[in-house]
């Protein structure tokens, strides 16, 4: 049985708890962590406590999943929409994803009949990565049983295990690694992105250096916390290696958190709310370095991981590292291809429509998912790229339907940005984006209690507002970003602090990579744009 809890939606009312507690538990104040894949004799309780859950965050498999494989069921008949454009014909999805998985579902459901096929790198069906860093790490859940519920099954070709590796956009065709080219009326760019790699190879082959994206990078990380080292080291303040560092106070494993920024979570919400965490972290045993970077991982003459050297000189003695440097898109692939692709992922329009290097909206190529880069209205159409759980589904939704519906039909994606992340008993979640933001101001709770609400505001309006065990409130205050409401927030509100005043967000300016694009020729039928390649790393 596979059960999977959108927290984005979830807001801790904690019924689920009470009816299956032995799937679902709260940690702290509102913190759930959940069993994705529970035994078979909890299913009549976790029915119960997914009819109960207030917000209907509770998703699971309608019958054993255990059993089938991907595109062994029946095809989900579902009515077709008014005005249906391309309901035949083939339709291909490059990326074994979450976004992926939800864009397939949603292609069945309105009524697409044609040929889908599901082209993945990895060799697993779509698995859901939130719980890697969190219950997997403590041993509550198997990370090579994380597989998403599908609640029904997409009848589909899946290609598991192959990876494409060039698109040809006139002759419409994915090329794949073992040599194979895949037709297509219509594509679904949905890869996602990777783990940054350590970028000392000769380091990176020390044994016990970990990154944390994949189940057997979670199972591998498990079975090294569960045999009690003396140090782990996590390189990197964002939400993954936070994630990670309350992971191993949860074990009561030493844990050292290395950061170059002044606090962790600096570049997702800024210096105020980062101080926040970082005093949240100490005040939980780890020993958080900020303003540091790694000089140097040495290894014994086994290769076995021993020391670290830091940028302040110092020296730590661990036997295992957790790089936690971000992530990198997977676009290498489309290299050539005539898109917009690059280290900031694939430009499209609101509709997921993907846009060539001439700056030209495609017609049969859409993007979604955690690759695509996306403008958005209310942060003044600045194109943004988010690796959130929330947006990939929606964002697939909307890429599924736009793909199979006339142009007047279409959707934009116009959903704001959502993110959580389970951390030392605490639920953090936001709303809108809060790096988009000059000034905050704690609107509601306490910080020294860690039950607050930050709201963000730029220019004079609401832009985004992140909760620390106060996530019921963030649907209020996605309604003021939507309409645009003045900052600072002049109303009346429970728990209000006496003293709040808006104070600078601290958000640093992170620099943009940019493109370099060389424009040729003299008249507009001549005039073309080729995008120069880039690293990616």
């Amino acid at each position: 049985m596979k059960v999977v809890v959108d927290l984005t939606r979830c807001q801790g009312y904690a019924q689920c708890a009470f009816a299956a507690p032995d799937v679902f538990a709260i940690r702290g104040d509102e913190a759930l962590l959940y069993d994705p894949d529970p035994d078979n004799t909890q299913r009549e309780k976790i029915a119960r406590a997914a009819a109960a859950c207030p917000v209907q965050a509770i998703f699971l498999d309608r019958e054993d999943a255990g059993h089938r494989q991907p595109g062994s069921g029946a095809q989900v008949a579902a009515p077709r929409p008014a005005g249906a454009c391309k309901l035949t014909g083939k339709i291909v999805i490059v990326g074994a994803s979450l976004a992926g998985l939800r864009a397939g579902l949603a292609l069945r459901r309105e009524g697409f009949t044609g040929s889908l096929t599901v082209i993945g790198d990895e060799p697993d069906p779509p698995y859901d990565r939130p719980p890697l860093s969190k219950q997997a790490l403590m041993g509550q859940v198997d990370a090579r049983r994380t597989a998403l519920p599908r609640r029904e099954e997409v009848d589909a070709h899946w290609r598991l295990g192959v990876a494409a590796t060039g698109l040809d956009l006139d002759g419409k065709q994915v090329v794949l690694a073992d040599g194979e080219r895949v037709w297509f009326d219509r594509l679904l760019i949905a890869t996602g992105v990777r783990a940054r790699p350590w970028p000392n190879e000769a380091e990176a082959g020390l044994d016990g250096l970990f990154a944390l994206h994949t189940p057997a990078d979670a199972e591998g990380l498990r079975q090294r916390l569960e045999a009690r080292p003396g140090r782990v080291l996590v390189i990197g303040g964002g939400f993954t290696g936070c994630e990670v560092a309350s992971a191993c106070r949860e074990l009561d494993v030493p844990v050292t958190v290395a950061e170059r920024g002044p606090a962790p979570l600096v570049g997702a919400l800024g210096a105020v709310i980062g101080g926040v965490a970082a005093q949240m972290q100490r005040d939980h045993g780890v020993d958080l370095r900020c303003g540091v970077q790694i000089e140097a991982l040495e290894g014994d003459g086994a290769g076995r991981l021993r020391q670290a050297r830091l940028s302040d000189g110092s020296v730590l003695d661990v036997d295992v590292v957790v790089a936690a440097l971000g992530s990198v898109r997977n676009v290498e692939w489309l290299e050539g291809s005539g898109l917009a692709a690059g280290a900031w992922g694939v430009a499209c329009d609101a509709g997921c429509r993907a846009v060539d290097v001439n700056g030209v909206v495609t017609d049969d190529v859409f993007v979604a998912g955690d690759v695509a880069r996306c403008p958005h209205p209310v942060y003044d159409y600045q194109y943004l790229s988010l690796e959130h759980w929330g947006n990939a589904v929606a964002q697939a939704q909307i890429a599924a339907h736009n793909m199979i519906s006339p142009e007047g039909e279409r959707w934009p994606h116009l959903a704001l940005p959502e993110f959580w992340s389970t951390q030392f008993g605490t639920e953090i979640k936001s709303v809108g984006v809060p790096t988009y933001a000059d000034q905050l101001v704690i609107a509601q709770g306490s910080v020294a209690r860690r039950r607050f609400v930050a709201v963000y505001g730029y220019h004079g309006r609401i832009t985004a507002a992140v909760a620390f065990n106060q996530s019921k409130w963030l649907e209020f205050y996605a309604g003021l970003i939507d309409r645009a409401a003045p900052f600072p927030p002049s109303f009346r509100i429970t728990d209000q602090p006496t003293d709040a005043r808006p104070v600078s967000a601290e958000v640093p300016e992170r620099p943009t990579p940019h493109a370099t694009v060389v424009v040729t020729g003299h008249g507009p039928s001549e005039r073309r744009a080729t995008l120069v390649r880039r690293p990616y790393l």
